[in-house]
């Protein structure tokens, strides 16, 4: 548990502050993460890593010469937002193009990628590597759906020799993939881990077992085996990383111990002692290893193993020196003495004049942002039963981000812009302050729900095959952004009833109380019927039998703000 907080809201960035203060030679804090301290050399390429916090050093430990170039920091094992990723990019891009490394989780691709448009369409040469080294989360031949964990770090290392050598962005790009595709974890947890202010963890291990297979955000293991001696255990993660090598493997590899949160270092090298073990009598020579706490998950009892399948180009840049807050390597990295600036932006255009909204536009607005508040009040309330719902099979964060994204899309709906206005400036907050997969499909949601409700100099009110429509279009919009279909239990199982009940409703001539009404209660039905369903998307997949006989935590929360703007309505008629 966090033994040392101020408020958990805040932890994040108090931690970020204190970092920042301590190593201000080697880093510098900007708005979402941080960068070097120096400056890049021109034309170098900017690796930027990043993710949710909770794991450090990673990934802010792993800023500077021979790594990382800035850090995207989230929130406690939520993506951060396409907007942090966007200003942490620009403050380290260099001239030379931004390459956005990350572990393969929804959020991060959602987010990170919407960045990467944002940098592009600013004739920024964006680039994303998706690290998918947990081979626990997926089979080989579905190596693409893996998620990324203390393989992250190896990622980082390569990338960043190649980068502080001067490769180009496409040597760079090439480089990170190749690390990718040779590098293989397993791990193991012993206990979970718990979030700052909670009093719980987020899942528990039985007395005398270990959890094989743990995500590094407190995602449980996928199965559970009685606790053994180190031998045996390195036996078994060894034994099953051999069965998961790449086709050209050779035999020289990086063994990587590394330790999650609360495992001694004395523990971690019993462990390397066994592995190295294992491994030599495979016919595999170990080549400098690190052990240690590189990726970490707050406070977890648990420790992982990783093999990098070494050739001539990745043993060159492994052996590279580095120079950073967390994490030395050789000799020290001569770095530019210049302190960091961002890399030039032109002046955008002049912002338009902000709207004013006309009576019946600020009256159209203030009725939609009584049903904001409400949906706000009933998150409120659910947050902590969203959080647990989300941790049987997920990392237990849901609840938070969803708190956190309706409290901001609250302030920043201002009725004097009109609806339109207030309903985008809303998805807008609900996306920068929650993060996540959640952050940005209800952001995306609220964007085309203002871009298809009439505007206010077609009709003073909506009508219910208007917002049918807009609702629908809204439903559409989440699930092209998501990728997700009906039946992968997601917050879409729960969507596309609702809009399909507004649509049977408005056809049907139903006033616009009850037709919100009755498409609450289809949303429910379906949220609840997703119990039985199996997660195809999102950090629950690879505990999908966990997920069974629980509602999806997505689902649930749209079918509970379907009916707290429904009985808002009945209750203000």
């Amino acid at each position: 548990m966090t033994r040392i907080a101020n408020d958990p809201d805040t932890f994040v960035d108090d931690a970020l502050e204190g970092f920042a203060a301590a190593h201000a030679d080697a880093v510098r804090r900007v708005d979402g993460g941080v960068v070097r301290a120096t400056s890049l050399a021109p034309g170098s390429v900017a690796v930027v890593v990043g993710g949710g916090s909770g794991h450090y050093p990673a990934f802010a430990g792993v800023v500077g010469p021979g790594m990382a170039a800035g850090a995207v920091c989230g929130n406690i094992f939520t993506s951060p937002s396409a907007g942090q990723a966007y200003r942490v990019a620009r403050a380290a891009d260099a001239g030379g193009g931004v390459l956005f490394l990350f572990g393969n989780y929804a959020g991060d691709v959602l987010h990170f990628g919407d960045a990467q448009d944002r940098l592009r369409a600013e004739g920024v040469d964006a680039r994303t590597v998706l690290i998918t080294d947990d081979i626990a989360s997926a089979p080989i031949a579905e190596r693409a759906r893996r998620r990324g964990i203390a393989g992250d770090f190896v990622v980082f290392k390569i990338a960043g020799a190649a980068a502080e050598r001067g490769d180009d962005i496409d040597e760079v790009e090439r480089l990170a993939r190749h690390a990718n595709e040779r590098t293989r974890t397993l791990g193991v947890a012993f206990g979970g881990c718990t979030f700052p202010g909670a009093d719980a963890p987020l899942f528990t291990v039985p007395e005398g077992m270990m959890s094989i297979g743990l995500g590094i955000h407190g995602e449980p293991g996928i199965r559970d085996v009685p606790r053994t001696s180190s031998r045996e255990l390195a036996r078994m993660l060894v034994g099953d990383l051999l069965h998961d090598v790449p086709e050209t493997r050779g035999d020289r590899a990086v063994v990587i111990v590394n330790g999650l949160g609360s495992v001694s270092h004395e523990e971690l090298f019993v462990l390397f002692r066994d592995v190295s073990v294992e491994l030599r009598a495979a016919g595999v020579t170990v080549v400098q290893p690190e052990v240690g706490d590189l990726v970490t998950s707050l406070d977890m009892a648990g420790a992982s193993v990783t093999l990098v399948w070494l050739d001539d180009e990745l043993e060159l840049l492994w052996a590279a020196a580095a120079d950073t807050p967390a994490y030395r390597k050789g000799a020290a990295v001569p770095a530019p003495s210049s302190r960091a600036v961002a890399a030039p932006i032109e002046s955008p255009p002049a912002a338009p004049p902000r709207p004013v909204a006309t009576p019946d536009d600020r009256r159209r607005a203030e009725y939609a942002q009584g049903l904001l508040r409400a949906a706000q009040d009933v998150i409120t309330a659910a947050a902590a039963d969203l959080g647990a719902l989300d941790a049987v099979a997920g990392d237990g964060d849901h609840g938070v981000g969803m708190r956190a994204g309706v409290d901001a899309a609250v302030a920043a709906f201002d009725p004097e812009v009109g609806l339109r206005g207030a309903l985008t400036a809303a998805a807008d907050a609900w996306s920068e302050r929650a993060g996540g997969t959640s952050g940005a499909l209800w952001a995306t949601a609220l964007r085309r729900l203002a871009s298809e409700l009439p505007s206010a100099d077609e009709r003073s009110s909506v009508t219910p095959a208007e917002l049918a429509s807009a609702v629908g279009a809204a439903v559409d919009a989440v699930a092209e952004r998501g990728g997700a279909v009906i039946g992968d239990k997601t917050m879409l199982d729960a969507m596309r009833p609702y809009a399909d009940a507004l649509r049977a409703g408005a056809t049907a001539d139903v006033g616009i109380r009850p037709l919100l009404t009755d498409a609450a209660r289809a949303a429910t039905a379906a949220a609840e019927a997703t119990a039985g369903l199996r997660p195809a998307k999102g950090r629950a997949r690879p505990l999908a039998e966990r997920s069974l006989g629980h509602p999806d935590p997505g689902a649930t929360s749209f079918a509970l703000i379907a009916t707290a703007v429904a009985r808002h309505l009945e209750q203000n008629a």
